[in-house]
């Protein structure tokens, strides 16, 4: 339909789309409707249609024969057309299709045709014939060879390797998968798995045994990351990328393709082993040298481009090759085939990284951190739990010397860059030791539009409209993204923006700019905050010194106001006596006898002296009582509970004497003198 249409020849057609004419033989003769299918099995054989067609029908179906010679092949398939062919392809006219002898009733001869037609019998026998899988099972150092047929489950695989290793089904993991962890009913159709597959058992609850020593080395070297630094000759580029010996040689050119360019089929390698002869084994069993491996790629060189196509073809040759570029392009930056032509199946499709409708950005990080160990391992930078808002408190609102950068990792499963970035990039462990050590990170994905424009709000919030504006300018080809954000005083400056086509190098090296960036500001900022410290030391100290003299002022006040009471107190106290004992003394003066007359009667004089060597005389009749003598001493200040009243010779204490006794009865008649002594 494409020749008639077009208005070119038959043979112009063919040399100029020999890769659709691959693609469209292999799968008429071979009876796979599948292209993904078909695509796999000519990459497999390198793109020979015959070794690819015998592969999978053998010849003694008489299908297609082995006796094609080059020079045929060459001159009707793959060869320049002819002058005429050209010139009716650039003529457009309307050509005559070949004749049906010349199709059909021709025999397959090398000089007529470069196939031969499927008849109906023999289209019968293939449609009949199921498609046959081979597998590489190792386990260990045992290996078990597998065929099953297409439409077999991955639990029938378990049930015969159960039988062949002696393993339960419930402890064994059937690793390798192109498309990640598949589950025990998946059918291995919807997996579009290439004719020859490489896989590995690993056992996890098993211990190993003394007779399996041996057998862990291989378990410890899918375990073990080896350091491949391949060199990009033409771009004149290392790039040095970690991968698990798990992974496979098909898998490590993928990712190599994403970084270089280089569909794999346009790739030429250097530097493999000769055991590597096969892309599905793993690089624990391909013999690269450990833990660092030299490799050089670059782009091959096919003899079609060393051709100048003529001017009469020349859109059909751009038509084709673009074409055939985005279509085997697709499965090797990680699209799967069966996405592409609407055939996936719910086995292989990835969870998304972070849910559209979270209520908070804690479950949605919770969510993302989950998903990126389960893709890319536990070894990851360990991304912060909470609202961008707490993560920037956290990063530059604490002490000056406890500050950190605040790393954004924006992530999009959209990207090709993706799956290389997380996997080499932000799970190496230079990268991982060095985030963890002096960054805060952060990280969203931006798949999902809800997620973008949540993100972009809260980018506005905390950084500006320059930074969204920013974000906004970058297409999904250029995510993953790491921003690099830096705190100041009055705002927060992104620094750095990382784009995902970036080696680990070179992210180091960006990383490490702007530490020293932020090392030269948290230095100034460290000056800043021990000076204004040092003033608020200074400060508090003179308070407390002002507070402890205010405080020792209010106490010596407080004593002085107490004594002054006290003193006013003993003063009042003092008075008090003194008033009390004067209405004492004036009460017994009042009381007093009045002293007698110098007269006949019988008188007795009595001299006192007093203890300041005053003398108090007076006059008292014999009769009176020591009382009255008592409470005149007392009446002249001098009270019978303080003094005593003493004789001189002999020495007596009249005081002890009976105070209702008479002057006589003492013998103080009719003089005496008497002195007054303080009691002790």
């Amino acid at each position: 339909i494409f020749t008639f249409k077009n208005g070119i020849s038959y043979n112009a057609f063919l040399s100029c789309n020999s890769f659709f004419l691959c693609l469209f033989l292999s799968q008429a003769c071979t009876g796979i409707d599948n292209i993904a299918e078909a695509i796999t099995l000519l990459e497999l054989n390198n793109w020979d249609l015959v070794a690819a067609i015998n592969g999978v029908i053998p010849q003694e179906n008489g299908i297609l024969q082995s006796n094609f010679s080059s020079e045929a092949s060459q001159s009707s398939m793959f060869g320049p057309p002819s002058q005429s062919e050209a010139a009716d392809a650039a003529a457009g006219g309307a050509v005559s299709p070949p004749s049906s002898s010349s199709l059909s009733s021709s025999p397959p001869s090398s000089s007529t045709s470069a196939f031969c037609p499927v008849n109906a019998s023999s289209r019968h026998i293939v449609e009949r014939q199921p498609r046959m899988l081979n597998f590489r099972v190792e386990y260990r150092q045992r290996t078990v060879e597998l065929v099953l047929e297409e439409g077999s489950t991955v639990g029938e695989i378990k049930q015969i390797l159960e039988t062949e290793l002696g393993i339960p089904v419930s402890k064994m993991q059937l690793k390798g998968w192109k498309c990640g962890d598949v589950s025990d009913s998946t059918v291995m159709r919807s997996l579009h798995l290439p004719k020859n597959n490489s896989l590995y058992v690993l056992t996890p609850d098993i211990a190993p045994t003394a007779s399996t020593s041996k057998n862990s080395d291989l378990q410890e070297s899918l375990n073990q990351n080896f350091l491949l630094v391949i060199s990009h000759r033409e771009a004149q580029r290392d790039y040095s990328l970690n991968f698990p010996g798990s992974r496979t040689i098909q898998e490590v050119k993928r990712n190599v393709s994403d970084l270089t360019n280089i569909p794999v089929r346009h790739q030429q390698w250097e530097g493999w082993p000769v055991s590597a002869s096969d892309d599905s084994m793993t690089l624990a069993v391909s013999g690269i040298s450990y833990p660092c491996h030299h490799l050089s790629v670059c782009r091959r060189s096919s003899p079609a481009n060393s051709q100048e196509p003529t001017e009469e073809c020349a859109d059909v040759h751009m038509v084709s090759d673009s074409e055939g570029d985005d279509f085997e392009d697709a499965s090797e930056f990680g699209v799967d085939d069966s996405e592409m032509f609407g055939m996936g199946s719910s086995t292989c499709r990835k969870t998304p990284m972070m849910p559209e409708n979270s209520e908070n950005e804690a479950d949605a990080l919770l969510h993302f951190t989950a998903e990126f160990s389960s893709r890319y391992g536990e070894t990851h930078p360990m991304f912060f739990i909470g609202s961008l808002e707490a993560a920037s408190q956290e990063a530059f609102h604490g002490k000056a010397r406890d500050r950190k950068l605040l790393a954004i990792y924006l992530y999009n499963d959209d990207s090709v860059l993706g799956n290389v970035f997380c996997s080499q990039m932000m799970c190496a462990d230079s990268i991982v030791a060095y985030l963890s050590q002096n960054f805060i990170t952060w990280a969203w994905d931006v798949t999902k539009e809800a997620n973008k424009a949540r993100l972009l709000t809260m980018c506005t919030r905390h950084f500006g409209s320059v930074v969204t504006q920013t974000i906004r300018t970058y297409k999904t080809d250029q995510f993953p993204l790491l921003l690099i954000v830096m705190g100041k005083r009055t705002s927060n400056e992104v620094l750095n923006v990382i784009q995902g086509n970036t080696t680990v190098d070179e992210l180091m090296m960006r990383l490490m700019g702007a530490m020293e960036i932020f090392t030269a500001q948290q230095q100034e900022d460290i000056k800043d905050e021990d000076e204004r410290e040092a003033r608020e030391t200074v400060k508090r100290e003179q308070d407390e010194a002002y507070r402890v003299s205010l405080e020792a002022d209010r106490k010596k006040r407080e004593a002085q106001e107490r004594e002054e009471a006290e003193q006013v107190r003993l003063e009042r106290m003092r008075k008090e006596q003194e008033e009390e004992k004067e209405a004492i003394r004036l009460s017994l003066e009042q009381a007093l006898p009045p002293e007698p007359e110098d007269s006949g009667e019988q008188i007795s004089k009595l001299r006192i002296r007093t203890p300041s060597g005053e003398f108090l005389e007076r006059r008292f009749q014999v009769s009176c009582k020591l009382q009255v003598l008592f409470d005149f001493v007392a009446s002249k200040g001098y009270p019978f509970e303080e003094f005593k009243l003493l004789t001189t010779f002999p020495r007596r204490n009249i005081t002890q004497l009976d105070p209702g006794s008479n002057l006589m009865e003492a013998k103080l008649f009719p003089q005496e003198t008497l002195f007054l002594e303080s009691k002790e």
